[in-house]
Protein backbone atom coordinates (compact mmCIF):
# COMPACT_ATOMS: atom_id res chain seq x y z
CA UNK A 1 0.00 0.00 0.00
CA UNK A 2 1.17 3.74 -0.85
CA UNK A 3 0.85 6.70 0.83
CA UNK A 4 1.29 9.96 -0.64
CA UNK A 5 1.88 13.26 0.73
CA UNK A 6 2.37 16.32 -1.18
CA UNK A 7 3.52 20.06 0.90
CA UNK A 8 2.33 22.91 -0.89
CA UNK A 9 3.78 25.66 0.54
CA UNK A 10 1.44 29.10 0.83
CA UNK A 11 1.74 31.35 -2.08
CA UNK A 12 2.33 35.56 -1.60
CA UNK A 13 0.90 36.84 1.34
CA UNK A 14 -0.22 40.51 2.22
CA UNK A 15 1.64 42.73 3.51
CA UNK A 16 5.40 42.43 1.61
CA UNK A 17 8.59 40.49 2.68
CA UNK A 18 8.50 40.07 6.79
CA UNK A 19 9.08 37.27 9.29
CA UNK A 20 5.73 35.69 9.69
CA UNK A 21 5.22 32.75 11.82
CA UNK A 22 2.78 31.34 13.35
CA UNK A 23 2.19 34.81 15.25
CA UNK A 24 1.26 36.85 11.69
CA UNK A 25 -2.25 35.71 9.75
CA UNK A 26 -1.92 37.64 6.65
CA UNK A 27 -4.23 36.16 3.98
CA UNK A 28 -3.19 35.89 0.33
CA UNK A 29 -2.82 38.24 -2.22
CA UNK A 30 -4.73 38.11 -5.40
CA UNK A 31 -1.07 37.44 -6.91
CA UNK A 32 -0.72 34.74 -4.55
CA UNK A 33 -4.40 33.01 -4.96
CA UNK A 34 -3.39 33.32 -8.62
CA UNK A 35 -0.29 31.37 -7.88
CA UNK A 36 -1.86 28.20 -5.61
CA UNK A 37 -4.16 27.82 -8.53
CA UNK A 38 -1.60 27.48 -10.92
CA UNK A 39 0.76 25.35 -9.15
CA UNK A 40 -2.54 22.77 -9.13
CA UNK A 41 -3.63 23.19 -12.55
CA UNK A 42 -2.01 19.86 -13.98
CA UNK A 43 -2.34 17.90 -10.15
CA UNK A 44 -3.88 14.69 -9.68
CA UNK A 45 -6.65 14.33 -7.18
CA UNK A 46 -6.13 14.40 -3.57
CA UNK A 47 -8.41 12.16 -1.21
CA UNK A 48 -7.91 14.45 1.58
CA UNK A 49 -6.39 18.83 2.16
CA UNK A 50 -4.79 18.82 5.52
CA UNK A 51 -4.06 22.78 6.31
CA UNK A 52 -2.39 25.02 8.59
CA UNK A 53 -4.72 26.70 10.61
CA UNK A 54 -3.24 30.18 9.15
CA UNK A 55 -5.29 32.31 6.77
CA UNK A 56 -2.75 32.04 4.19
CA UNK A 57 -2.89 28.56 4.02
CA UNK A 58 -6.87 27.60 4.94
CA UNK A 59 -8.37 30.03 2.77
CA UNK A 60 -7.23 28.43 -0.13
CA UNK A 61 -7.86 24.68 1.57
CA UNK A 62 -11.12 25.33 1.95
CA UNK A 63 -11.67 26.88 -1.46
CA UNK A 64 -9.47 23.77 -2.91
CA UNK A 65 -12.00 21.47 -0.74
CA UNK A 66 -14.88 23.22 -2.12
CA UNK A 67 -14.13 23.36 -6.05
CA UNK A 68 -12.96 19.44 -6.05
CA UNK A 69 -15.12 18.47 -3.08
CA UNK A 70 -12.24 16.67 -1.05
CA UNK A 71 -12.50 16.41 2.77
CA UNK A 72 -10.32 19.07 4.64
CA UNK A 73 -8.71 19.30 8.05
CA UNK A 74 -6.91 21.69 10.20
CA UNK A 75 -3.94 20.68 12.15
CA UNK A 76 -2.14 22.60 15.01
CA UNK A 77 0.99 21.49 14.12
CA UNK A 78 1.41 22.26 10.29
CA UNK A 79 1.79 26.18 11.44
CA UNK A 80 4.60 28.22 10.37
CA UNK A 81 7.31 27.97 13.07
CA UNK A 82 7.10 31.05 15.51
CA UNK A 83 10.00 34.09 14.71
CA UNK A 84 9.79 35.24 18.54
CA UNK A 85 10.17 38.93 18.46
CA UNK A 86 10.48 38.68 14.82
CA UNK A 87 7.19 38.53 14.69
CA UNK A 88 5.90 40.31 11.73
CA UNK A 89 9.32 42.80 11.09
CA UNK A 90 11.13 43.46 7.95
CA UNK A 91 14.70 42.80 7.72
CA UNK A 92 14.94 46.51 7.28
CA UNK A 93 13.42 46.65 10.43
CA UNK A 94 15.06 43.81 12.26
CA UNK A 95 18.54 45.20 11.13
CA UNK A 96 17.82 48.56 11.80
CA UNK A 97 17.95 47.29 15.52
CA UNK A 98 20.92 44.88 14.86
CA UNK A 99 22.91 45.08 11.87
CA UNK A 100 24.46 42.22 12.05
CA UNK A 101 21.31 40.04 12.95
CA UNK A 102 20.37 38.83 9.68
CA UNK A 103 23.64 37.67 9.22
CA UNK A 104 24.22 35.36 12.12
CA UNK A 105 20.48 33.91 11.68
CA UNK A 106 21.54 33.41 7.68
CA UNK A 107 24.75 31.71 8.81
CA UNK A 108 23.67 29.59 11.20
CA UNK A 109 19.45 29.36 11.65
CA UNK A 110 19.91 26.19 14.34
CA UNK A 111 21.69 28.79 16.50
CA UNK A 112 20.72 31.84 16.03
CA UNK A 113 17.10 31.61 16.34
CA UNK A 114 15.33 35.47 17.73
CA UNK A 115 14.93 35.96 20.71
CA UNK A 116 11.33 34.18 21.97
CA UNK A 117 11.49 31.80 18.93
CA UNK A 118 10.74 28.54 18.50
CA UNK A 119 13.84 26.28 18.35
CA UNK A 120 14.21 24.74 14.99
CA UNK A 121 14.68 21.20 16.31
CA UNK A 122 11.20 21.30 18.39
CA UNK A 123 9.66 22.81 15.10
CA UNK A 124 10.77 20.04 13.19
CA UNK A 125 9.71 17.41 15.80
CA UNK A 126 6.49 19.01 15.90
CA UNK A 127 6.18 18.85 11.94
CA UNK A 128 7.49 15.45 11.85
CA UNK A 129 5.47 13.42 14.70
CA UNK A 130 2.23 15.40 12.79
CA UNK A 131 3.14 14.00 9.21
CA UNK A 132 3.61 10.48 10.98
CA UNK A 133 0.33 11.10 12.49
CA UNK A 134 -1.61 12.27 9.63
CA UNK A 135 0.61 9.31 7.20
CA UNK A 136 -0.45 6.56 9.60
CA UNK A 137 -4.37 7.99 10.14
CA UNK A 138 -4.32 8.01 6.21
CA UNK A 139 -2.81 5.30 5.14
CA UNK A 140 -3.12 4.19 1.11
CA UNK A 141 -4.23 8.02 0.70
CA UNK A 142 -3.07 11.34 -1.57
CA UNK A 143 -2.85 13.91 0.96
CA UNK A 144 -2.26 17.35 -0.03
CA UNK A 145 -0.84 19.81 3.44
CA UNK A 146 -1.08 23.10 2.37
CA UNK A 147 1.52 24.93 4.74
CA UNK A 148 4.62 26.69 4.96
CA UNK A 149 8.10 26.70 3.72
CA UNK A 150 9.08 25.55 7.31
CA UNK A 151 7.03 22.49 7.21
CA UNK A 152 8.23 21.80 3.45
CA UNK A 153 11.63 21.98 4.93
CA UNK A 154 10.71 20.07 8.52
CA UNK A 155 9.36 17.56 5.82
CA UNK A 156 12.52 17.30 3.89
CA UNK A 157 15.09 17.43 6.51
CA UNK A 158 13.16 14.25 8.11
CA UNK A 159 12.56 12.39 4.81
CA UNK A 160 16.26 13.21 3.65
CA UNK A 161 18.07 12.70 7.10
CA UNK A 162 19.74 15.99 6.69
CA UNK A 163 20.72 18.11 9.08
CA UNK A 164 18.60 21.01 10.02
CA UNK A 165 21.37 23.59 9.35
CA UNK A 166 22.21 21.96 5.50
CA UNK A 167 17.74 22.00 4.55
CA UNK A 168 17.52 25.40 6.07
CA UNK A 169 20.74 26.93 4.46
CA UNK A 170 20.21 24.26 0.86
CA UNK A 171 16.56 23.90 0.32
CA UNK A 172 14.66 27.03 -1.08
CA UNK A 173 10.84 26.80 -1.10
CA UNK A 174 9.28 29.47 -3.19
CA UNK A 175 5.42 30.62 -2.69
CA UNK A 176 3.21 27.76 -4.52
CA UNK A 177 5.53 25.14 -4.68
CA UNK A 178 4.92 21.50 -4.09
CA UNK A 179 7.07 18.98 -2.92
CA UNK A 180 5.88 15.14 -2.58
CA UNK A 181 6.97 12.12 -0.39
CA UNK A 182 6.07 8.57 -0.73
CA UNK A 183 5.27 5.94 1.86
CA UNK A 184 5.15 2.39 0.86
CA UNK A 185 4.12 0.03 3.16
CA UNK A 186 6.61 -0.85 5.86
CA UNK A 187 9.30 1.27 4.15
CA UNK A 188 10.73 4.93 4.95
CA UNK A 189 9.29 7.85 3.28
CA UNK A 190 11.19 9.09 -0.22
CA UNK A 191 10.69 12.40 -1.96
CA UNK A 192 9.47 11.92 -4.99
CA UNK A 193 10.59 14.13 -8.07
CA UNK A 194 7.99 14.06 -10.97
CA UNK A 195 8.98 14.67 -14.61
Amino acid sequence: MTTQIDVMRHGEPEGGRRYRGYGVNDPLTEKGWQQMWGAISDQPPWDLIVSSPLARCLDFSLALSDRENIPCIVEEDMKEIGFGVWEGLTPEEILAEDSEALNHFYADPVHNRPEGAEGLAAFSRRVWDAYQNIASAHEGKHILIVGHAGIARAVAANVLKMSLDDVYSRLGVEYASIISTVINQGCPPKMLIRA
